[in-house]
């Protein structure tokens, strides 16, 4: 009976992370209009989707969510409501930077920051939350500072926009670890919504100094992007999540950067030098290792966080 149950539910991770791996499409459609443009627009149509599908959907886990607040106490609220902004200017941030790194960058930056992305949040549990690593893992983390330095030594505008954008969602995994006992689709529908209400007064410095006109062309892709490589893999994911072990989940969260890879230098035509080859290289190999003995790994607590979000974004997203 268990293949059955977890069937739908290993195609639903598969499912997702391949629809983040081919993100590049509509972000590279959108190439001509401002970074910033396209987020606020991103974050506005998401959020009213994610609305729509709480308050139709979900409002017994919205309702249930208000109670658990009413009964928390002032410490637990004050927390609650710290990481909850802290998450969604972050996410906002980790979004604003992969657009800008896929359509003024390159794609292969944002791919490498997001293979970096659990190397980095496994560092941050271990220096934030205490979280222990076993040798395996230090290897793997030193390794990934290997190929950082690697890429440095190439281009350190790369590297430095990489990092941005691992960091800010490996921050954001990391405050969505200590808000584990809320619904994870009414938190995020609550971080975009205050995500939106930060950035809502900047749309003329968001928008740049010279406008693009916003056509049928920019909102089909703006509603593409919001509908099929936001929300739907956030569904396809906490589905997946349901009957998968997060370890399982992490593996596939390799997907995404993979594809992202393939696409670059496949269908964009992306070039890298030699330097950078072996670089991408280490921090696979360094994937590898660290996701050695997988079973040990989860008795411990230490394993990959999954995103909540498509990032790759939602991630990257």
């Amino acid at each position: 009976m268990k293949p059955t149950t977890t069937n739908p539910h290993y195609a639903a991770g598969i499912t997702a992370f391949v629809i983040w791996g081919f993100i590049p499409f509509p972000l590279k459609a959108l190439a001509a209009y401002p970074s910033g443009q396209i987020l606020y627009f991103r974050v506005l149509f998401s959020v009213v989707l994610l609305l729509l599908i709480t308050l139709l959907f979900r409002r017994r886990a919205l309702l249930d969510m208000l109670e658990q607040l009413k009964a928390s106490s002032p410490r637990t609220l004050r927390l609650f409501l710290l990481y909850t902004v802290l998450g969604g200017m972050l996410l906002t941030v980790n979004w604003l930077t992969f657009i800008y790194v896929v359509n003024h960058i390159n794609i292969q930056t944002g791919s490498f920051s997001y293979l970096l992305c659990p190397i980095l949040t496994a560092v941050l549990g271990f220096l934030l939350l205490k979280e222990p690593l076993r040798a395996n893992q230090w290897l793997a983390i030193g390794l990934s500072a290997l190929s950082c330095a690697l890429v440095g030594t190439g281009e350190i505008t790369s590297l430095l926009f990489s990092l941005l954008v691992g960091l800010s969602y490996a921050f954001y995994l990391i405050t969505q670890r200590l808000l584990k006992a809320y619904d994870k689709i009414v938190l995020l529908t609550l971080q975009l919504l205050l995500a939106f209400t930060l950035i809502g007064p900047s749309y003329s410095f968001l928008s740049g100094n010279e406008p693009v006109v916003l056509d049928t062309h920019f909102f089909l892709n703006i509603g593409v992007l919001s509908a099929l490589f936001t929300v739907l893999p956030l569904f396809l994911n906490l589905f997946a999540l349901k009957e998968l072990t997060s370890g399982t989940v992490g593996i596939l969260m390799y997907i995404n950067p993979l594809l992202n890879f393939g696409v670059a230098f496949l269908y964009f035509n992306e070039q890298t030098t030699l330097t950078k080859a072996v670089a991408y290289l280490i921090i696979f190999v360094s994937v590898i290792i660290y996701n050695i003995n997988l079973k040990g790994r989860k008795k411990k607590g230490n394993g990959l966080v999954i995103p909540p979000v498509g990032t790759t974004a939602v991630a990257n997203s």
